[in-house]
């Protein structure tokens, strides 16, 4: 199967510094593998209603919703690339994740079992020295992966606070030039949570 790379921009800035840092990546796939970029900011999601003991969630049939549940199922490698707001995702890469738990109760759409598999990417600029305040970040994603049975490739991180600052850091821009080029392993731990 050849490779559909879907890139979920969750800044609410425009070329900021994650997505320079998810663009210097991309730009090291091979010719041939689809890139598809969509911006949470540009395609904003309503906030996510949690139907479980209403109703059945339903397939959407237009709109952003319909737009990032389509891309999602399309692609072999879903790269999250959210700026580290308050030591975690941004609030509209936390609303899409959100949708997820809608989408694994939809009738008919199977989401977990087309999901498992694949591979999720994170890619993060952060505005302090030390990475560790990633963590949660990149527990996050973690997770999220084993929760789904996707492989997880890893968070690339980057250091900057100033539109452009990324280009500067040398490592991170060294660490993209290989970053997809990495063989995701296996989710580490899938489990089931009470629903």
């Amino acid at each position: 199967m050849s490779r559909r790379f879907l890139f979920v921009l969750g800044s609410s800035r425009a070329d900021g510094n994650t997505e320079a840092l998810a663009r210097a990546a991309a730009e090291q796939l091979p010719a041939g593998v689809e890139q598809r970029w969509i911006s949470l900011a540009d395609h904003p999601l309503p906030d996510f209603e949690d139907l479980r003991h209403d109703s059945d969630h339903v397939r959407p049939e237009s709109g952003s919703t319909a737009l990032l549940l389509d891309a999602t199922l399309a692609a072999t490698d879903l790269v999250i690339a959210s700026p580290l707001y308050w030591y975690s995702v941004s609030a509209h890469t936390k609303r899409y994740l959100d949708h997820w738990s809608g989408w694994l109760r939809t009738p008919g759409l199977d989401f977990k079992r087309r999901m498992a598999g694949r591979t999720l990417w994170g890619v993060t600029a952060l505005a302090h020295e030390e990475e560790v305040v990633a963590e949660p970040l990149v527990a996050t994603l973690n997770n999220s992966a084993a929760y789904m049975g996707m492989r997880f490739g890893g968070v690339l991180l980057g250091n900057g606070s100033r539109p452009g600052d990324v280009l500067n850091d040398t490592a991170a821009l060294a660490r993209a030039k290989t970053f997809f080029a990495r063989e995701a392993p296996p989710a580490r731990f899938p489990y089931e949570t009470a629903q």
